[in-house]
């Protein structure tokens, strides 16, 4: 069995040099060519993760001459330049050498749409196919995930061959989804028809567990873990069970481009409440707008219309347009859509824009394993107001020399009254906390210290 999956190895390493010989050129004095390759099929999302793979990326191209990198995507309706544009345009990143992208056909397994039931096994199941097609259009020395795919990892270190490493945004399971299934909570992962059953309930704890520990035994298969916070920090430790291979790196932040808005929300008539983030179901746009329509309505009418409630996100597919239609209905429904404006793939000027006009900012994922939103936020000078829960809660809007730096909430009554809270504050009040908010993430979540910790973490796997 070694001796032929040696073989494999050669073959795909073999096939690959002999496709892309320019990347094994000797181009430094340094060392000899290293070809990093990450993982992300949705490299052209446009989301938080997204800003991790182009910083990284970036970090080992100014770090490291020797380093070619590599992308494996389904973004297949795209051409390399257009994606490296929309990077440039949302993030305000420029990388300093080419990029390869290895395009795959097989993205479909890994969407939920594939798998209507034992969803979490069968995107895993399907990640597998997906990572055993970009081993064999491409073989790296080492390979990075970059979001969250741990089924891949066996693949690419037993028969690839490669150096493993990996950076987690969010364990694909976790305690916490246990404990709701436990608890028979209805959540978007959890139906009600589950949930309202005793012996459905315990067939999908069983299944949980049983799925917790495939994970555990694949996600041991990295040699590092870059997790995004405390909160993924943890959970992903009682799974995987490796504290020696693991480090927090947080999530990078223009906080620098942020810092110099000049925030114009106190001198506009116009009192904005801004939302940033994916039109994914987890990150719940609904309790959003309910919280901000229970805040409406505790206004006089006359006055309700000096407030307004921006969604501002990125679609990734088809299931994503028909959220942001559903919650447009819950707009009407609720008659506040006069109130509340979408905005939908923004470059990152018009996003500057939106955040220098908004005074709250409103976030409200439960457990957000980091929620770069979160800080954008804080770093334009936007109160945040948070779920408290996850990253939030743990790392991002906690005291600042012991001073607040915004607010968490977890429910309709809680951020309504937040809302309101914020905008009864008098402007001395408010431009305090925006000054705390600021200096905390300017020395915490800066891209110049994400690069420095994640070159720091992947020093060995270029070895």
């Amino acid at each position: 069995m070694l001796p032929l999956l040696l073989l494999l190895r050669m073959r795909l390493r073999r096939r690959t040099r002999e496709l892309y010989p320019s990347m094994w050129t000797c181009s430094s004095t340094v060392g000899p060519p290293v070809v990093v390759a990450f993982f992300h099929p949705y490299c052209n999302a446009g989301g938080g993760g997204e800003r991790v793979l182009w910083c990284s990326i970036r970090a080992l191209q100014r770090r490291h001459l020797f380093v070619h990198c590599v992308v494996y995507t389904g973004d297949c309706g795209y051409t390399p330049e257009e994606i490296l544009e929309r990077a440039k345009e949302r993030f305000n990143i420029d990388l300093h050498k080419p990029v390869h992208f290895v395009f795959l056909k097989k993205r479909r397994w890994v969407e939920a749409e594939m798998w209507p039931y034992f969803t979490l096994l069968g995107q895993s199941l399907g990640s597998m196919l997906l990572g055993l097609e970009a081993l064999l259009k491409f073989a790296p020395d080492v390979y990075i995930d970059t979001m969250g795919y741990a089924f891949t990892f066996p693949i690419f270190k037993f028969l690839g061959g490669c150096n493993v490493g990996c950076y987690v945004h969010y364990p694909t399971i976790s305690t916490d989804m246990l404990t709701k299934v436990k608890r028979r909570e209805a959540a978007f992962n959890n139906a009600s028809i589950i949930s309202k059953s005793i012996v459905l309930t315990q067939a999908k704890l069983l299944y949980y567990k049983m799925f917790a520990l495939l994970y555990g035994i694949v996600g041991s298969c990295s040699s590092i873990t870059m997790v995004n916070s405390s909160w993924t920090y943890n959970h992903i430790l009682q799974i995987w069970k490796k504290p020696a291979c693991m480090a927090t790196v947080y999530p990078p932040c223009d906080t620098a481009e942020l810092a110099v808005l000049n925030n114009v929300s106190e001198d506009q008539e116009i009192k904005v409440v801004i939302s940033i983030g994916q039109f994914r179901p987890e990150k719940n746009h609904q309790l959003q707008i309910k919280s901000f329509s229970k805040f409406l309505k505790s206004q006089k009418s006359k006055c309700r219309s000096l407030y307004r409630l921006l969604l501002v996100g990125s679609c990734r597919n088809t299931d994503d347009e028909k959220r942001v239609d559903d919650l447009k209905n819950l707009c009407e429904e609720l008659q506040i859509s006069e109130y509340v404006d979408f905005h939908l793939n923004i470059p990152f000027p018009a996003l500057k824009q939106l955040l220098s006009q908004a005074s709250i900012g409103i976030h409200t994922m439960w457990n957000e394993h980091f929620g770069i939103g979160v800080v954008e936020f804080m770093a334009a000078g936007v109160i945040a107001l948070a779920h408290d829960s996850g990253g939030p809660k743990l790392d991002i809007v906690t005291k600042w020399n012991e001073e607040k730096t915004g607010f968490l909430a977890s429910d309709v009554t809680g951020y309504s009254a937040s809302i309101s809270e914020i905008f009864q504050k008098d402007r001395e009040e408010r431009e305090e906390i925006r000054q705390n908010a600021k200096e905390s993430v300017q020395h915490r979540f800066s891209e110049k210290i994400f690069e420095d910790e994640f070159l720091k973490c992947t020093e060995h796997l270029l070895r």
